[in-house]
């Protein structure tokens, strides 16, 4: 282990870039950031969920495998919570057939609160995360990840365990100084998830 380092993973700049990105509604950097709710609102709306009050509440996104390794257990535990909380959620992704079908019926109970989409697109996962105000991501491992660097690239908050990439890739939010590029939890618990995604929505 003394003679080995590893070598962070990374993006394509050009394909992920929000100012030149084909797939939203309206480019944005960070000196237009205003400009991303034009993507909200597109994301809302291709997903049914286009409401005044969807776009006041934040816009929560998921792309992922949909599987243990990527926290989905986790998620499954607080199934009954996330309608409760004041967030829209919007998920694209395929995997175990369990929580495919979670997914599904978390849709089809709260049509305007949540929205899901079993699959992958290309174009679809671009503007997730240019629509979203925070992503979730609370892996059970996580080798590097990636999401979480588009999240960061696109202005969309990550929320991440501290694990692996993620923990290497996100910095948590220091309330006293106001630095920081996502909000992080340690414990692999729903509860510990819950408290940094109730904080999230707390800060938005």
């Amino acid at each position: 282990a003394a003679d080995l380092s590893g070598i962070l993973n990374g993006i394509d700049y050009d394909e992920w870039n929000p100012a030149t990105d084909p797939h939203l509604a309206e480019p944005f950097d960070a000196l237009t950031l205003d400009r991303k709710v034009a993507t909200k609102r597109a994301l809302l709306d291709e997903f049914g969920l286009l409401s005044p009050a969807a776009l006041e509440r934040p816009l929560v996104g998921l792309v992922s495998r949909l599987v243990d390794q990527k926290g989905f257990d986790l998620i499954a535990g607080l199934v009954d919570v996330f309608p409760t909380l004041p967030a829209t959620f919007v998920l694209l992704g395929t995997g175990d057939k369990r929580y495919e079908d979670m997914w599904r019926t978390l849709a089809s109970r709260y049509p305007d609160q949540v929205g899901a989409r079993i699959g992958f697109n290309e174009a679809l996962a671009h503007r997730v995360e240019g629509g979203a105000d925070l992503f979730l991501m609370p892996s059970r491992f996580e080798p590097c990840g990636l999401n979480q660097m588009y999240s960061s690239r696109y202005g969309t908050l990550p929320v991440v365990r501290a694990v692996g990439g993620l923990a290497d890739t996100v910095e948590n939010l220091d309330v006293a100084t106001g630095l920081g590029t996502g909000f992080v939890f340690d414990t692999y618990s729903p509860a510990a998830l819950l408290e940094a995604l109730q904080w999230a929505l707390d800060t938005y």
